[in-house]
C-alpha cells in the first residue's frame, strides 16, 4: 500500500488549462510507492526550497561506463521508497517512432523494475526512466536487451545521436536522417557506452536548414542538410503566393541574407551563386520554390548551452560532403577531430571550448583541412591567419616585418 502525501504546493502546478507532470506523477503514485515517495520528497524541497538529491558513488551496468545516471536522497529515512532512486537512459529509436507494442513493453517492464515515470524524451533524445534500485539495473538492462533496446549515452562519453523524421514525414528532407543516426550509432557503440572523453559529444542530424532538432545550437556535431543545384521557381505559384496576400518584396527578397532575389511584381528572380542556402523563401513558399539536386549536408561543430565559457553556436566545417553509405569521411573526421580533444581538452571541456582555447587554425591542421570563407562566423572578429614564418621569406614584404 503506497502512502499518500499531502502536496499543497505541487498543487498549484496542476492549476491552468496545461497538462501537469504533477498529475502524471500522481497517478503513478497511486499505485507504486517509488513513485509516491518521489511526490513527498518534491514537496519538501519546494517548502524547504532546496534540493535533497544527492549524488552518491558510481551505479551502471556490467560492461557500461554509461546510460544510467545516480542518484540517491538524503532523506532516505523519511522517504524509503526513493532512497535510491537512478535514471536509466534507453537509447531512442531514429526519427522516434515507435510501435504501439514497443511503448506498451517500455511502460510494463518499467512498471515491474521502477517507479513507472517516463520522460519521452530527454534533451538529447533518449527515453527516460525515473528512479529505480540499484538491484534492478541488470535485470532490467537484460529484458530490455533481449527485445531489442540498448542503454543510451551518460557521462563524458559520446551521448545517443538524434534526428529529426526527415525522409519518413517531411517533404524537405534532403538526407536520410533515419539511416545517418543508426549507422553512427552502430559505429560508435564504444565511446557511446565506455565514457572516454574530456566531457559529453552529441550528434545531431537534421534534413534541411529549418533544423527542427535545433542542432545548430545544441550539439556538438551538426549534420544539416543542404543541396547544391539552383532552386526551381514556380512562377505561377510565386504570383498565386502574392495574390493571396504575401509581400513578396517584403517578406522574401527583403529578408534574403545573401541578396540574391528579385521581384518584379511578376516573376521571381534568384542568382543562385549569391545564395547562402539557408531556407528562407522556400519554407515562405512551399512548392513555389524548391531545392534541386545534389544533395548532402553542410557539416558543423562546436555548440553547446552554457557551462564553462557560456552558449555557443557551431561553425561551419564542410560546407557541403555527401552523406551516402558508409559516411566514411564523415566517420574519419570524427575519429582524427575527437583523438585531438581527448589529447588536449580539460576536464569538462566540451570541443567547441577546446577549439576556442587553441584556435581553428590548430583544428583544421590537425584534421587536414583548409581554411573556407563559410567558417568565418563573424567577419572582422575572427579571420583566420595561416600564415607562417617560413612563408614570409624572402618574399618583398619581408622588410617590412622587421
Amino acid at each position: 500500500m503506497t502512502k499518500k502525501y499531502e502536496t499543497p504546493l505541487l498543487d498549484e502546478l496542476e492549476k491552468g488549462p496545461f497538462p501537469s507532470f504533477v498529475t502524471e506523477i500522481k497517478k503513478a503514485a497511486a499505485k507504486n510507492p517509488m513513485a509516491a515517495d518521489e511526490l513527498g520528497l518534491l514537496e519538501r524541497s519546494y517548502r524547504d526550497k532546496i534540493t535533497y538529491w544527492k549524488h552518491g558513488g558510481i551505479v551502471g551496468v556490467r560492461g557500461y561506463g554509461g546510460g544510467v545516471i545516480g542518484r540517491y536522497s538524503e532523506l532516505a529515512d523519511e522517504f524509503p521508497g526513493v532512497a535510491h532512486f537512478h535514471t536509466v537512459r534507453v537509447n531512442q529509436p531514429a526519427g522516434l517512432f515507435y510501435t504501439s507494442e514497443a511503448i506498451r513493453f517500455i511502460c510494463d517492464v518499467w512498471d515491474k523494475y521502477g517507479s513507472g515515470l517516463t520522460n519521452f524524451h530527454g534533451s538529447t533524445g533518449d527515453i527516460i526512466l525515473l528512479g529505480t534500485v540499484t538491484d534492478n539495473l541488470e535485470p532490467l538492462a537484460t529484458v530490455l536487451s533481449l527485445n531489442g533496446f540498448d542503454l543510451g549515452g551518460s557521462g563524458s562519453a559520446m551521448r545517443t545521436p538524434s534526428c529529426c523524421v526527415g525522409p519518413a514525414r517531411c517533404e524537405w528532407a534532403m538526407i536520410d536522417t533515419l539511416h545517418i543516426t543508426y549507422d553512427l550509432t552502430q559505429e560508435f557503440q564504444d565511446e557511446l557506452h565506455r565514457p572516454q572523453y574530456p566531457y559529453k559529444y552529441k550528434i545531431k542530424v537534421v534534413g534541411c536548414p529549418i533544423d527542427c532538432n535545433a542542432a545548430i545550437a545544441r550539439a556538438d556535431l551538426s549534420i544539416i542538410g543542404t543541396w547544391k543545384g539552383p532552386i526551381a521557381i514556380d512562377q505561377d505559384r510565386v504570383r498565386d503566393y502574392a495574390k493571396k496576400g504575401v509581400d513578396i518584396q517584403e517578406e522574401i527578397v527583403n529578408l534574403c541574407p545573401g541578396k540574391c532575389i528579385s521581384w518584379d511584381g511578376n516573376s521571381l528572380t534568384i542568382n543562385d551563386e549569391d545564395c547562402r542556402h539557408c531556407f528562407h523563401c522556400i519554407a515562405k513558399l512551399p512548392g513555389a520554390l524548391k531545392p534541386t539536386p545534389p544533395f548532402g549536408a553542410t557539416i558543423l561543430i562546436g555548440s553547446k548551452a552554457p557551462f564553462v565559457i557560456g552558449a555557443t553556436l557551431s561553425w561551419v566545417i564542410f560546407p557541403f560532403m555527401e552523406m551516402k553509405p558508409p559516411y566514411q569521411e564523415l566517420k574519419d573526421f570524427i575519429r582524427t577531430s575527437n583523438e585531438w580533444w581527448s589529447e588536449y581538452g580539460k576536464n569538462r571541456e566540451r570541443i567547441g571550448e577546446l577549439i576556442l582555447r587553441l584556435g581553428m587554425r590548430e583544428f583544421l591542421e590537425v584534421c587536414g583541412l583548409k581554411p573556407l570563407p563559410e567558417m568565418v562566423k563573424e567577419p572582422r572578429r575572427d579571420p583566420f591567419w595561416f600564415w607562417k614564418e617560413g612563408d614570409l621569406e624572402g618574399k618583398p614584404w619581408e622588410s617590412w616585418l622587421k
